[in-house]
Parts: C-alpha cells; sequence; structure tokens
C-alpha cells in the first residue's frame, strides 16, 4: 500500500514558506517523519570519485567536457581498492563509486572489474551503490550482476523545457528518464534528484519534481542546491549567488520530501556543507538520513569539482569520519556502522526481505 500522493498545491504552500518559525515547525515536522518511518540512525556512504573524464556537456558542471581548464584524471584500480578496503576496515557499509559520464567498453568492463574486486576485498559486505550516468539495460545488469545493488542518476529538474536549457541538444530528457525505467527493471535500489534552484527554476517546477519522485516510485534521493561554477556557462551567476537563500531551499526539498515520500533514503549532500559549515548536519535534522564522506584521495579532489566552493579539498578521510561521527553524536543520532542502510521503500515496493 503505497502513501498517499500529494497535491502540487500542498507542496507549493510548504515550499513558499519564508518565516523562520515556520521554517523550523517544518523542518520538525520532518524530524518526526524520519523518526517514525527511519529512526535515527545515519548511515555513511564512502564516496570514491573516479574520474573527472566526462562525454557530458551540462551547462552547470564544472568537469563538462568543454571546459578545458580542469586536469583530467582516473584513479587506479589498485588505488580504489585501497579506498574501499579502508572503507571497509572503518565499519562503513557502504561505499559509493562515481565519476564523469563515460559508456565505451573499456570503461564498462574497468568498472565491472572494480566491483567484483570490491566484492571480493570486503568479503562481501561492503554496499556498492553506484554513479555513472546514462547506460544500456544490458550495463546495468552487467554491473548489478557484479556486485552492486544501488544506483543514482539525477535528472536535475523533471521540467523537460528547463531541462533543454541547462544541456546541449544532444543530450536528452526522455532518455535520462528512460534509463531510470531500465534501474527499475533490471532491479536496483534506484535514486535520482534535482538540484534546487536553478536559473529560470521556479518553487512549482521544485513541487512538480517531489511528484516525479512519487510518480516513478524513487526509492532514493540525492539533490543538491544549484551552485554556480566560475567555467560554465552560468559562471556570471557566481558573485551574485546567494548562499543563504540556496541553503534554505535545499534543507526545504529534503524536509518535504520526507513528510511526503516517508519511508526512502535521502542524502545530505556536501553541496549543503559548501553553503555553511554545518549543512551536512541541518540536512539530517531537515528529514535526510545519509551522509557521503569523501574517501577519495586529496591529490585528486580539486580535478572534482562540480560546483564553486566544494569542500574537505584538503582534509583525509579519517579526518572527515571523525569529525561527523562527533557532530552526529552530538545531535543525539547513531552513525551505524557495518549496515548497508538500503532504502526501507524499496523492500516495501518489492515485497522483499531486508537483509544487511
Amino acid at each position: 500500500m503505497r502513501f498517499p500522493r500529494p497535491s502540487h498545491s500542498e507542496l507549493l504552500e510548504l515550499l513558499s514558506i519564508t518565516d523562520s518559525s515556520e521554517l523550523d515547525a517544518l523542518f520538525k515536522r520532518a524530524y518526526e517523519v524520519k523518526k517514525q518511518y527511519i529512526g535515527t540512525k545515519v548511515w555513511f556512504r564512502g564516496i570514491i570519485e573516479l574520474s573527472n573524464i566526462c562525454s557530458k556537456d551540462c551547462y552547470y558542471c564544472g568537469i563538462r567536457s568543454s571546459n578545458t581548464n580542469v586536469k583530467r584524471y582516473t584513479v587506479s584500480h589498485a588505488e580504489v581498492i585501497k579506498e574501499a578496503r579502508w572503507c571497509y576496515e572503518q565499519g562503513y557499509g557502504s561505499i559509493v563509486l562515481q565519476s564523469g559520464e563515460r559508456s565505451n567498453k573499456a570503461w564498462i568492463d574497468q568498472i565491472t572489474d572494480l566491483i567484483y574486486a570490491i566484492k571480493d576485498v570486503s568479503d562481501g559486505k561492503l554496499g556498492i551503490t553506484i554513479s555513472f550516468g546514462e547506460q544500456s539495460k544490458e550495463v546495468y545488469k552487467q554491473w548489478l550482476d557484479a556486485g552492486a545493488h544501488r544506483y543514482l542518476l539525477r535528472v536535475e529538474t523533471s521540467n523537460p523545457e528547463l531541462y533543454k536549457k541547462l544541456h546541449p541538444q544532444n543530450h536528452s530528457f526522455e532518455s535520462r528518464v528512460q534509463s531510470l525505467g531500465y534501474l527499475k527493471e533490471v532491479g536496483y535500489q534506484v535514486g535520482t534528484g534535482v538540484m534546487m534552484g536553478l536559473p529560470g527554476q521556479t518553487l512549482a517546477d521544485l513541487a512538480n519534481d517531489v511528484l516525479f519522485f512519487y510518480d516513478i516510485d524513487v526509492d532514493m534521493i540525492g539533490m543538491g542546491p544549484f551552485i554556480p561554477h566560475k567555467d560554465t556557462p552560468f559562471g556570471h551567476l557566481v558573485d551574485s549567488f546567494d548562499e543563504t537563500t540556496a541553503l534554505q531551499l535545499g534543507l526545504k526539498m529534503i524536509a518535504v520530501c520526507r513528510i511526503f515520500l516517508r519511508d526512502i533514503n535521502i542524502a545530505s549532500t556536501t553541496a549543503l556543507q559548501a553553503l555553511k559549515s554545518d549543512g551536512r548536519e541541518l540536512g539530517l535534522l531537515a528529514g535526510a538520513n545519509i551522509i557521503m564522506p569523501n574517501v577519495t584521495d586529496t591529490k585528486f579532489r580539486e580535478g572534482y569539482q562540480l560546483y564553486e566552493g566544494k569542500p574537505n579539498l584538503n582534509e583525509n578521510a579519517s579526518e572527515t569520519m571523525q569529525s561527523l561521527e562527533d557532530k552526529i553524536t552530538a545531535m543525539g543520532e547513531t552513525v551505524a556502522y557495518g549496515e548497508w542502510g538500503d532504502s526501507a521503500h524499496f523492500f516495501k515496493r518489492t515485497n522483499q526481505e531486508k537483509t544487511l
């Protein structure tokens, strides 16, 4: 039995809140829903940013293919396994493998080999989320069979016309949505997400984004505020960017998604921390339950800046982990070490028993 579909008007009403006391009430309401359906556990996903080589040329992204100011890199197989082993030894339940989008056979096979190797080095105990963009159904199945079980494919907006304004003509909104369908058919826990505060975006668009999440019956959401990058067509917006407004909008979307989608996983993304030092913790208090600490070697991090002002470029993984755990514990929540933290919604949707 699914939760009732929210109305566009009630979503718009909540997203329009600006009064501080009303915002506090919204966040508290979302947190109570989280406690009811998820609890107060926080699941870490150690994120490894494998490569900033990308075939896409999205107008908002700092690693877009036409940005010649980026030094391109690919982390070696051995280094990725080293970072995955570190996560396993520290008690992380899961990792995220992420990169720019590529679909050539050599890259696809490289990812397959990595997934098998990570399963091997962790005795099958590390959960694996992957985020490698649009692929064929066969490739998605290949990676699932290798051992990945969650996939994040953000659409950035569910408005097809706005999507066209954010991407070159050879980027297709319809293809991206079709890929989400493939992921569900193959058997992944399916994640998607949007950016909040995009140029030309309205609150009505964001309300429609929440309805899009509901209608495709998504299992997890990773979304963050739009933060302009100087080396993109939106670089002129950097100087006038309002961090406070962006953060508020990001937190409101987390809260609204938690209130109406209830049992899905919601990430408190690094973009929130870029806007305020405790942004990720505020995301947890607004209803999020996933945090993705960066475990990529610091020598690569400068090359993976999708937006301006990405934090923790020089902070090593151990420092990040300890700092986050201290903050989360101080909030009264618990880091769920050694647990995959799979989406409760996925198991309800598929009538499966939750295992790890």
